[in-house]
């Protein structure tokens, strides 16, 4: 497929990469957000598992739609002391107290209670179906079912991938890099995933963006792939152990089928870390993916794969209106009960 036809979608960025301050040449900030002028219209979601928020809104004297993804930090090991949470400046809130059980609300200094926020702005309708909360469904993908119905979506409206290009050439985000094999044909760059702070090793996420144009998913590689594979795998093992200290045997690297982006990547996360997308109707193992390669050299060419869809997702009117899967539908005491 040709770069042009890569980049082919909107034009907003993706929600991967959202650029929201603004310079002239003066080095003056034009255009910064500010959460005070953010305005709220909808909840998306509000994932109390994950302990995250999406809240759909618009900013004062702006137009467009604005996304705002709130996370709360995990704990950092290294402030589980005196000097952290348990420090003179920490205030306990008593719930209650029965014998030796005692239930509290903590109140630690502010510095330890940041929230990671991400800012999509201007969002797209695909961005808001993305992060809404909504019915999931797997589907069986067979390479009849790629080629027919899943390519010529891909191709049509994936998210635009300038972000990726401009990592890739160097414009953007070098001060994250924390490798970068520079080899047009097996190279690729590792950089912190935004869903990553870059520092606390107990939610380590990272990936590696491959150099080479034209691949977009699990579905278009096969034996010419594997020195990049396994390049990928193992400077990615050891530029991780070099800079974070943690070893191969506890990070968990592997591709998403469907991905987000369709840019060959693929994800190291720290095994404890419960990452989002690693079950296995989303997950698929670098080493396993290697190893179907060589002994099938096309094997993901030929495999049966399944993914998930939503029902805001454009991909799932395309395979509903084929008769692959089938919209959940109000029960009749549901209905009722809107009416009133």
């Amino acid at each position: 497929m040709s770069d042009s036809n890569i980049q082919k979608s909107d034009s907003e960025p993706s929600s991967k990469k959202i650029k929201i301050d603004h310079e002239n040449d003066n080095g003056v900030n034009e255009n910064k957000l500010e959460l005070k002028d953010f305005e709220t219209e909808k909840i998306l979601n509000n994932n109390t598992f994950r302990k995250t928020v999406c809240v759909q809104g618009k900013f004062k004297d702006k137009s467009g739609v604005a996304l705002l993804v709130l996370e709360k930090n995990a704990f950092k090991e290294e402030d589980l002391n005196n000097d952290g949470y348990f420090s003179v400046d920490t205030e306990l809130k008593t719930f209650f107290q029965n014998d030796i059980y005692g239930n509290y609300e903590c109140f630690p200094r502010s510095s330890l209670n940041g929230i990671k926020t991400s800012i999509i702005y201007p969002a797209t309708e695909k961005h808001i179906a993305k992060f809404s909360q909504q019915e999931t469904h797997i589907v069986l993908e067979t390479p009849e079912l790629y080629n027919k119905l899943t390519l010529p979506h891909i191709e049509k409206e994936q998210f635009n991938l300038q972000w990726v290009y401009n990592i890739l050439e160097g414009k953007s985000e070098q001060d994250r890099v924390v490798y970068n094999n520079p080899c047009e044909k097996d190279g690729f760059v590792l950089l912190p995933d935004l869903k990553w702070d870059g520092v606390t090793k107990e939610t380590l996420y990272l990936l590696a963006i491959v150099r080479r144009r034209g691949i977009k998913s699990l579905r278009d590689l096969d034996e010419s792939h594997l020195p990049l594979l396994k390049r990928i795998r193992d400077e990615g093992k050891k530029k991780i152990l070099e800079k974070y200290n943690v070893p191969s045997s506890q990070l968990r690297i592997y591709f998403h089928y469907q991905p987000s982006f369709y840019h060959l990547h693929v994800h190291f996360t720290y095994l404890r870390h419960e990452a989002p997308g690693i079950y296995a109707e989303k997950a698929h193992l670098l080493d396993t993916v290697i190893d179907n390669i060589e002994m099938i050299g096309n094997y993901y060419h030929r495999a049966t794969l399944p993914f998930t869809i939503r029902e805001m997702d454009n991909i799932f009117n395309i395979y509903e209106t084929n008769g692959h899967v089938h919209r959940i539908k109000p029960s009749i005491e549901k209905i009722e009960l809107i009416d009133k």
